[in-house]
């Protein structure tokens, strides 16, 4: 089976069928419009989608009557970040910046991909974070950059 089009997304499905195979992906191949997949059930599935379409958790790649193919994401080992104030804010974040680390932001945290290095700095700044596993709601993306 080949896919080109996303369906829909089964937070917004009116109607869903009976029967689901989940495929279950790393948050990066998110944003890979051409790939082979294995659904649960061991179904093998192809994608090629436009460029203006992406990936995301929960999206239908096929439905009929019976059966459903749905995208679930894994969560990542990340490290979220929650500053006690402004300055505090300010000085990870311009850490972070200048190491060209991508980072999502949810309520009052900050969330990066998990790196030892990042962990062993927050520390010796005493900036407040755990480590967990997490369902990202997109991709960590990486924006190259020259210093010129």
């Amino acid at each position: 089976m080949i896919i080109e089009n996303i369906v829909g997304n089964v937070a917004t499905l009116e109607k869903r069928a009976p029967h689901i195979e989940y495929v279950y992906l790393e948050s990066d191949q998110l944003v890979k419009r051409i790939q082979r997949m294995t659904t649960d059930h061991g179904n093998e599935i192809g994608m090629r989608l436009s460029k203006s379409e992406e990936l995301s958790d929960g999206d239908v790649l096929y439905m009929d009557e019976k059966n459903m193919v749905v995208i679930s994401v894994k969560k990542d080992d990340v490290l979220v970040i929650s500053p006690t104030n402004m300055q505090q804010m300010g000085d990870i974040a311009h850490q972070l910046g200048n190491r060209h680390l991508p980072a999502q932001f949810e309520r009052e945290e900050m969330i990066v991909q998990y790196d030892y290095l990042i962990e062993e700095l927050l520390q010796d700044l005493g900036v407040p974070h755990k480590r967990e596993k997490r369902k990202v709601p997109e991709p960590f993306r990486y924006i190259g950059h020259h210093h010129d």
